[in-house]
């Protein structure tokens, strides 16, 4: 149930329990800056923190008194004050013109530069335009706007409140809001157990790291060279797996761009000396691109004797008998690949826009036999709910504050391996009928907590012991191995439909193509997998009868 926040300065509060955390954890790491925020910040007036606090909640940097004007703090510019004389903000700050334009609205700008009628109607932007080669300097807020009855405030320290957002979440996706839907009951999180040690930062360098990567980053998005962008990555520490992730994702990224403006020797490069997942292809790909077929099918070969996931051997035997048939060479045997059933439909267009999931499922279901659209929903949320102890395991590192929705390397090469004692007792419940108790126990018990595995919204206790009566369990043990073999990549793929047939206790997983469409190539491993594994899977072709 959504609750209402009782204290005013709620927000206030969760802000000194991110400096309190970090106070306790990382002090050995902050710099002489952050150490005295977080040492004087406590000192100053409430009314002032909280002014502060919301400054930082909000978007950008400089702000007027009108815009920020809660009850709980009272007058603005009295709050102000102390934060002007600890100088953690700026009063009345030197603005560009562009700033300015930010601040004001259309009839104040129309006021203050007294624009003719020729301009006043124009797009704000286009006024903004016309003004600049008049006005090129800043000045200060009082300076343009000289009988507005207002203030303008600088926040000095964002940056400051950034990093030390980022020391507590470990990433920049999360933020203040995090704390509020918790607090509302919107958000509802797994209590781990972790040790004071336990932070997602070992070292100041680590931090340092991610911050000139999330730079490089920004840069990049912006459209700046990437070879400059490239030349300011980061090394990484080699023992940091995480950060050297992280920058490999934009380093892949990076060599895509480059690879698409067929810059093929740079992209290549870029490709190889990247580990993020996918490389590898990409540079023998780009190779047969740059007509160094020879080179691409050597580079082929080794990768074949070690694949580094079932995408990439799904990728090189795509591109073997062509890189073969340039070189002369006979072409290789086919690999045969499990298939799954069949199904053809020709059905009358719905009457109202449907998706054609939907159209299939309605066909097909019957009293008897129920079909669900489920898609990734199901299989994951059933893994979720049997392991999960073994997802929200206090491994060192993997949580290290209240707000995780899963543990931190939950897309590392390692994340199985780690836990491997915890996984291993959670799936061998599925050699007897333990698991069933789990999962239904789970679901009761963790309803609604953030996982990075449970559909909540898409499984109810209907489906859920449908599931449990129909699915073997020597099915969900293959299905929830192969989850782990690649969290990233087998989380998705699943097919769309399932059918029960409960009185039989047995289903059928049902991917559904309409009229153009075709599989996918995470699709196309799971109906592979299943139908290795006599896990009952179909393809239903739709075409629209005429």
């Amino acid at each position: 149930m959504i609750k209402v926040l009782e204290n005013p300065f709620y927000y206030l509060e969760n802000f000194h329990q991110v400096l309190a955390w970090i106070g306790e954890r990382y002090d050995d790491l902050l710099n002489a800056d952050e150490r005295h925020f977080l040492a004087t910040f406590s000192t100053l007036p409430q009314s002032s923190r909280a002014l502060f606090v919301r400054m930082v909640m909000r978007k950008g940097t400089i702000f007027r008194a009108s815009k920020l004007v809660y009850a709980e703090i009272g007058s603005t510019h009295e709050a102000a004050r102390p934060l002007a004389q600890a100088g953690l903000i700026e009063e009345d700050p030197q603005l560009e013109l562009d700033a300015l334009f930010d601040l004001l609205q259309k009839p104040e700008i129309v006021k203050v530069f007294q624009l003719g009628a020729h301009v006043k109607h124009l797009r704000k932007a286009d006024q903004l335009a016309a003004l600049r080669q008049q006005y090129d300097g800043a000045r200060r807020f009082s300076g343009w706007y000289a009988h507005s009855g207002d203030h303008a405030y600088r926040n000095l320290t964002q940056q400051l409140c950034d990093r030390l957002r980022l020391i507590f979440f470990g990433n920049y996706h999360q933020d203040w809001t995090d704390f509020v839907l918790s607090d509302l009951g919107i958000y509802q999180y797994e209590k781990v157990e972790f040790s004071p040690a336990a932070r997602g930062f070992r070292s100041r360098r680590d931090i340092d790291d991610f911050l000139a990567i999330h730079q490089c980053h920004e840069r990049f998005a912006e459209g700046e060279d990437p070879a400059a962008v490239i030349a300011d990555l980061p090394p990484c520490a080699p023992d940091n797996e995480w950060l050297r992730s992280r920058r490999n994702k934009l380093l892949f990224a990076i060599a895509q761009h480059v690879e698409k403006l067929r810059d093929w020797p740079t992209a290549h490069a870029m490709y190889a000396n990247c580990d993020y997942p996918g490389a590898r292809a990409r540079a023998i790909r780009v190779l047969e691109k740059n007509e160094q077929p020879r080179e691409a099918f050597d580079l082929l070969q080794i990768a074949l004797q070690a694949p580094e996931s079932e995408a990439e051997r799904q990728q090189l035997l795509r591109m073997a008998p062509r890189l073969a048939r340039k070189l002369g060479h006979a072409k290789p045997p086919p690999v045969v690949l499990a298939q799954a059933e069949r199904i053809d439909l020709s059905l009358p267009p719905p009457q109202e826009a449907s998706y054609v999931e939907f159209v299939v499922r309605d066909h097909l279901s019957k009293e008897d036999a129920p079909v669900y659209y489920v898609e990734n929903s199901l299989i994951n949320s059933l893994f979720g709910l049997l392991c999960w102890d073994a997802v929200f395991s206090p491994i060192p590192g993997a949580f290290f504050h209240p707000y995780h929705r899963g543990p931190a390397d939950l897309h590392s090469a390692d994340f199985q391996r780690r836990r491997a004692l915890q996984f291993g007792d959670a799936l061998s419940q599925l050699d007897g009928d333990q698991y069933r108790a789990t999962i239904r126990a789970n679901f009761a018990a963790k309803y609604g907590i953030q996982s990075p595995f449970v559909f909540w919204e898409a499984v109810d206790e209907e489906l859920l012991d449908l599931a449990l009566e129909c699915i073997p369990p020597q099915h969900l043990k293959r299905a929830f191995e192969r989850i782990l073999l690649d969290v990233k990549s087998n989380r998705s793929g699943f097919p769309d439909l399932i059918q029960f047939w409960p009185a039989e206790r047995r289903y059928n997983m049902i991917e559904v193509k309409g009229p153009g469409d075709r599989l996918q190539d995470n699709q196309l491993r799971w109906i592979e997998y299943c139908a290795a594994h006599a896990m009952p899977v179909s393809v239903c072709y739709l075409q629209w009868a005429a």
